[in-house]
C-alpha cells in the first residue's frame, strides 16, 4: 500500500489518503505499507514529524519494514527534519539488513 499523508492536499492515484498522523500510524502498524508521501504542517499539533519520528523508531527497532519515502511538504523547516529523521531510518534498516 502506498499511503498519503496529507490534510488539504488531493490524494495522487495509486495512494490510501490519510489526514492525520495518527491515521498514518494506524496503517503503518498494519504492516501492508510500502511507501509513505508525506506531509509536515497537517493543521494539527500532530504533524508529518511525529509519522517520521515514528518510522525512524520501527527502524531502529525493526518492528517496521524498509519503505520507500517522499516527502512534499512547502515547510522548510519541518522539510528538513523530516528529511533527517527518515534518512536515519534508511540508516538503520541498512544496519538491520547487515546484521540480521
Amino acid at each position: 500500500m502506498k499511503l498519503f499523508l496529507d490534510d488539504i492536499r488531493k490524494c495522487p492515484e495509486g495512494y490510501v489518503l490519510v489526514r492525520t498522523a495518527e491515521d498514518a500510524i494506524s496503517l503503518l502498524d498494519t504492516g501492508s505499507v510500502a511507501e509513505v508521501s508525506l506531509d509536515h504542517d497537517l493543521g494539527t499539533e500532530d504533524t508529518g514529524y511525529t509519522v517520521a519520528e515514528y518510522i525512524e523508531r520501527g527502524a531502529y527497532f525493526g518492528t517496521l519494514p524498509r519503505l520507500i519515502w517522499h516527502l512534499h511538504t512547502d515547510n522548510p523547516g519541518g522539510l528538513a527534519k523530516m528529511q533527517a529523521a527518515l534518512t536515519r531510518a534508511n540508516r538503520y534498516w541498512s544496519e538491520n539488513e547487515k546484521n540480521p
